[in-house]
């Protein structure tokens, strides 16, 4: 019998070392040996990839919604994984909104692990929601295995996730900081979108009009001040707006535990190439300008994974 399910050897390996010549042995589904090509590792089935072929670790997708139960329609455990899963992505986070109930007490976290249960082709881990009036769950949720919390600081599209007012932020902040979890933000000011010009069309450029970036913008000025007051960790979820990057820059040289991403569709699209109707690559916060995207290529906040 050999030693080994699985050896793939390949001279293109990533490993902590860099990409090097090396064979992988599994056993069980588990990665359990990677050793330099010369020592010969043999299993029941052998791999040799090609002088152009790439072995990578799993990829880690943090933000993932996959709905299941309430909404399964959308997407549930078993597609959702299995799509990862062929695309390379071993582990995801789900997000605490869509499903029903969403994810802001524990006996809602056990109902979502119960839907997973069985249906998952790879590893998935939770996050929790901070909504109004669930700041007493928060402790237990955190004690039950959840990555961290999000909040919204506009309208979230679904009524059972409604978001926290900033006087609340702040209070939820300060419960997190006892404990140390983070505290993650979809951050466009809700009083900011209430302000703004809202048309029914299918302009994109009217759509624009009504998440301007100046509500992205108070918004992460906004968690700037709550994090420096708490000293609790905050992160700014798909960062669209190039003008927030010199005040988190400005607030991670003091010392502010906060740090922000952006995605990889706010570097690829502009808002002018974007053509009216596009709904299928349309999100919130908007996709801004051709110097937006830039300023982010070049600005070191972290692409969302």
């Amino acid at each position: 019998m050999s030693e080994f399910d699985l050896v793939i050897r390949g001279r293109r390996v990533i490993t902590k070392a860099g990409e090097v010549p090396r064979c992988v042995g599994v056993r069980d589904g588990v990665i359990v040996a990677i050793e330099p090509l010369a020592a010969g590792l043999t299993g029941r089935e052998n791999v040799e990839l090609a002088e152009d072929e790439v072995l990578l670790p799993g990829l880690v997708d943090t933000h993932v919604h996959i709905n299941e139960p309430g909404r399964t329609e959308w997407e549930g455990f078993e597609t959702a994984t299995r799509a990862a899963a062929a695309g390379g992505v071993t582990t995801v986070l789900d997000m605490p909104l869509n499903s029903l109930p969403p994810t802001c007490t524990v006996e809602a976290l056990e109902v979502k692990r119960k839907a997973a249960d069985g249906q998952c082709h790879i590893d998935v881990g939770f996050w929790g929601g901070a909504i109004p009036g669930n700041i007493g769950d928060l402790r237990g949720l955190h004690d039950a295995g959840v990555f961290g919390f999000k909040c919204f600081m506009a309208d979230s599209g679904v009524e059972e996730f409604p978001p926290l007012p900033v006087p609340e932020i702040e209070r939820y902040l300060a419960e997190l900081h006892t404990y140390n979890a983070l505290m993650i933000v979809h951050a466009e000011d809700g009083t900011a979108i209430e302000r703004a010009t809202s048309v029914s069309s299918r302009r994109y450029r009217d759509f624009l009009a009504s998440r301007p970036r100046g509500a992205e913008n108070l918004a992460v000025a906004e968690l700037i001040e709550a994090a420096r007051f708490t000293g609790a960790r905050v992160h700014v979820l798909h960062l669209s707006s190039s003008d927030a990057i010199p005040m988190l820059r400005s607030a991670r040289r003091d010392g502010i535990p906060l740090t922000a991403e952006t995605c990889p569709h706010y570097l690829v699209f502009t808002a002018q190439a974007i053509a009216d109707g596009r709904a299928d690559i349309n999100q919130c916060p908007p996709g801004g300008d051709a110097g937006s995207r830039a300023s982010h290529s070049c600005s070191g906040a972290r692409r969302s994974r």
